[in-house]
């Protein structure tokens, strides 16, 4: 009856497939930055619309990630999703595996 532990596994795998799935995304959007592409190409607009709220939190939150024209933000949204990964996603994995293998409900 190890329901409980098999729950918290799927959240976290799937938690897990988003923010990678995002890393990505961010990943990227920071590319396609350099190369100054077509902004109505719907891949770009896409990539802008879901990294540039992010990126502007950050920016606000942490205003030293801006150095002149190079913008850190990306890095520092990779970093964090990185470090929610390790510490809580992976976690969350383990306490799962660890319900289901001792039946705990």
């Amino acid at each position: 009856m190890p329901y409980l532990g098999q729950f918290i596994l799927a959240i976290a795998k799937v938690a897990e497939w988003i923010l990678s799935a995002y890393s990505f995304i961010i990943v990227g959007s920071a590319i396609l930055s350099f190369v100054n592409p077509d902004p109505y190409n719907p891949i770009v607009q896409f990539l802008r619309q879901a990294t540039e709220p992010a990126f502007a939190w950050v920016r606000r939150l942490l205003p030293f990630v801006m150095l002149g024209m190079l913008d850190l933000s990306p890095v520092v949204l990779l970093l964090a999703i990185q470090f929610f990964q390790l510490a809580v996603v992976n976690n969350l994995i383990m306490l799962a595996n660890r319900m289901i293998m001792t039946g705990w409900v």
